[in-house]
């Protein structure tokens, strides 16, 4: 199973983003917008995930949610990596959102799964583009709509499964697998 840990937005936040996104949306149909039902926070990229291995991953990952109290997160502005990937920027705990990222991380590797190292920035992803498209513009055009957005309490860790689509542009499906209360049990 191909795997990621993540915090997934409420769906009162889901639906303040999609109303602040919507207009910048309508207007540049030529990106590849991700569906607010895919939004989320990932914490750590695990790829494809030996079954064998899942049990004790789950184990891991349900100690570490333990240690972990719920994360107030505020969507604050848009910002874009590179040209090709739009996205909103996640504010509020971020020190501790880091180091829950980081307790994904271990983990995962504890339990002998390859995590994708990347510098941690929280945020969620939008849209993408393909060159020679850019999401200049359009990370411009929506910061300002984003900024001092939806704020909320994160109480769960999760784990989700992203399955390759087969339809037009190959969207993947994902489909949350475990879930974990910060601070709390399974």
């Amino acid at each position: 199973m191909r795997l990621f840990v993540a915090l997934l937005p409420a769906p009162a936040t889901v639906e303040a983003i999609d109303a602040a996104v919507a207009p910048v949306r309508a207007a540049r149909p030529g990106l590849r917008w991700v569906t607010p039902d895919r939004w989320h926070v990932t914490l750590a990229f695990l790829g494809e995930v030996p079954d064998e291995r899942r049990d004790d991953l789950a184990e891991r990952l349900g100690r570490a949610a333990r240690r972990a109290a719920p994360l107030r997160l505020v969507v604050d502005g848009a910002g874009r990596f590179g040209d090709r990937t739009l996205c909103a920027r996640v504010d509020g705990d971020r020190e501790r959102l880091r180091r829950l990222a980081e307790a994904a991380q271990a983990a995962a590797a504890r339990a002998r799964i390859r995590v994708e190292r990347t510098r941690f920035r929280a945020h969620l992803t939008l849209a993408s583009a393909r060159p020679p498209d850019s999401v200049r513009d359009a990370a411009a055009e929506l910061d300002p709509l984003l900024r001092n957005g939806p704020e909320e309490t994160v109480t769960q860790l999760c784990v989700v499964w992203s399955r390759l689509g087969r339809g037009p542009g190959g969207t993947p499906r994902h489909e949350t697998v475990a879930t974990w209360r910060l601070g709390g049990d399974h």
